[in-house]
């Protein structure tokens, strides 16, 4: 099985390609902001290496948000572009649950609290608890919160570019996930053929408007 893993969906760019659950070439590219430019070079050069093409692959996988706006706008597009093309199933993986599977890679944490920061005063939130597989689950649905409910909806320990917002003595808030996480949560639903057309690869946001002017969101 040769399987596609990208993430976007915050300020950086990565690409996993793995081949019999074995990664066989990562990359990432932390420029904020240049994922237009950066991604489909990365892809390019990962499968030029392995001596392979698209129309090799057997999925692709992508972080589908929630996240940046344009991050995951352009991973949901490549997404779709690259399995349309060439007739790929997609599995579409939260970026908090990356986020999570990212803080056991590096952490070894077992149990967190998924915090990403989402402008305007409010966050991106869940919680995930290792299984025997040693893939983050969800024990509680994704949600956009303000600050004072998302306090209240903790229950482990908080990780992620939000983490901060709710707790200024958090250790984690650097920690990001990256394309690595999403192929280790997508393996075994791979394996099992979970995954859907190209049509379903598509972006999840949490919040109806999405799209701000930068003076909406309270950042310059």
């Amino acid at each position: 099985m040769k399987l596609l893993a990208l993430e976007t969906a915050n300020e950086h760019c990565s690409v996993c390609l793995v081949e019999d659950s074995h990664s066989v070439f990562f990359a990432l590219n932390e420029q904020a902001k240049a994922q237009t430019q950066t991604l489909l070079p990365m892809i390019e050069q990962g499968l030029s290496q392995q001596g392979l093409t698209t129309s090799q692959l057997d999925v692709i996988a992508f972080s589908r948000g929630p996240g940046s706006f344009s991050g995951v706008r352009i991973n949901a597009a490549v997404t779709q572009a690259l399995a349309w093309a060439n007739d790929l199933p997609v599995i579409a993986v939260s970026t908090l649950q990356a986020l999570a599977q990212a803080a056991y890679r590096v952490y070894g944490l077992r149990e967190v609290t998924a915090v990403l920061d989402a402008r305007m005063k409010e966050v991106y939130i869940a919680s995930f608890q290792l299984d025997a597989d040693n893939i983050m689950q969800p024990v509680d649905q994704e949600q956009l919160l303000d600050y004072a409910t998302a306090v209240q909806a903790q229950r482990f320990t908080l990780v992620g570019s939000g983490s901060h917002l709710l707790d200024a003595a958090s250790q984690y808030n650097t920690l990001c996930p990256n394309a690595q996480d999403i192929a280790t949560i997508a393996i075994p639903q791979a394996q099992q053929q979970h995954w859907v057309s190209a049509e379903y690869a598509l972006p999840v946001y949490l919040r109806d408007n999405a799209w701000k002017k930068i003076p909406e969101q309270g950042k310059p």
